[in-house]
């Protein structure tokens, strides 16, 4: 393992846990050159997922892609990595459940946004704004009154 900070390749593990699903190993690490902190998880291999593009290209799932348009989505939001990590973890599950090797992209995208919906409203419409490709200002709004029409059923006041 390369320290992310001095890219020394010695480190000892601090900390060693299971995550909340169960279904990766959180480890603490400490680089034995710089004595920075890092953490790491690792994962099963599962056999490999193919996503299939908008314009039928085909490209394997890369979790890393996902959990970047979700970080992306909560930059300075109060949710933790750890949160947008079970988050990854949840759409990655969901997807690997299905019996077909394959998945269209929009249905990763979809299965994020239902995520970033029931979590922070925010980082649901700064990812919906990208994911969806709002044309304009209109567009937009609308999604916004959704969420407001959702939000008032859900607590009335």
């Amino acid at each position: 393992m390369k320290c992310p900070f001095c890219s020394y390749k010695e480190d000892k593990v601090v900390d060693s846990r299971a995550t909340s699903e169960e279904s990766a190993i959180r480890r603490r690490r400490e680089c034995l050159k710089c004595g920075k902190r890092f953490t790491t998880y690792e994962y099963v291999e599962e056999v490999s997922l193919m996503v299939v593009k908008k314009d039928g290209r085909h490209e394997p799932f890369d979790r890393k892609k996902v959990l970047g348009g979700i970080i992306r989505a909560c930059e300075k939001r109060p949710i933790s990595i750890e949160k947008m990590e079970d988050i990854a973890t949840q759409i990655e599950r969901a997807i690997q459940k299905k019996s077909d090797r394959q998945v269209p992209a929009n249905r990763i995208g979809e299965l994020i946004m239902d995520k970033l919906k029931n979590l922070d409203h925010v980082a649901y419409v700064r990812f919906a704004s990208v994911y969806r490709q709002f044309k304009d200002v209109e567009q937009f709004m609308e999604e916004l009154k959704d969420i407001i029409k959702k939000d008032k059923r859900k607590n009335p006041k």
